[in-house]
């Protein structure tokens, strides 16, 4: 366990600062205030970008550990883009006085039955825009190193194909002689005979 300890000192000193960093932008996103359309926006992004620094703290380093970060495009589509529309919805609908196409979205969850629960998530806006940033940095993934295959275009192999290749390379380095001599022991027999 002792091989850790630098390692785990470090990284919580990195989780330290970036929640630091996030905390400075909650700090930052109430002196910015909601009292207008376009303060209401910018803490909302205040607060977006502090979720992603938080959720993104982890991939920090990831190539030490040999890996590099991918975006996911299934995650995005299937997990941050429904998020987006939901909490894109729900801010349009409660931002303050007559924002950008507030009545538009009033009236369409008036229509579908859902404005309730539109208006009471409404007192959440800043945790909502915080998620979504949270949201964003979950669709990246730490992932290894591509292997080169023959053609020299690069595939993302799972842990079990890395270990075939790595095994096909020191199977496919054998020395000659080596080969010759299990190629006669395989023949002496049939000559006996």
């Amino acid at each position: 366990m002792r091989g850790y300890a630098m390692y785990d000192f470090t990284r919580g000193l990195t989780l330290a600062f970036v929640a630091g960093l996030a905390g400075l932008g909650l700090w930052g996103a109430a002196e910015i205030g909601i009292t207008t359309n376009g303060r209401f926006w910018l803490a909302m992004a205040v607060l977006a970008v502090a979720g992603l620094l938080l959720a993104f703290a982890p991939h920090v380093g990831t190539w030490t550990k040999g890996l590099r970060l991918r975006t996911s495009p299934t995650t995005f589509i299937a997990a941050f883009l429904p998020v987006a529309v939901c909490v894109g919805w729900i801010l349009l609908a409660n931002q303050p006085g007559d924002g950008w196409e507030k009545g538009q979205i009033d009236s369409w969850s008036s229509s579908i039955g859902i404005d309730g629960i539109v208006h009471s998530l409404g007192v959440w806006s800043g945790v909502l825009a915080f998620g979504l940033g949270v949201m964003l940095a979950l669709s990246l993934d730490g992932v290894p190193e591509p292997v080169p295959t023959d053609a020299g275009v690069a595939d993302e192999p799972v842990a079990s194909e890395r270990r075939w290749t790595a095994r096909r390379r020191r199977e496919d380095t054998v020395p000659a002689a080596d080969t010759a001599e299990a190629d006669t022991r395989v023949e002496e027999p049939a000559t006996r005979r």
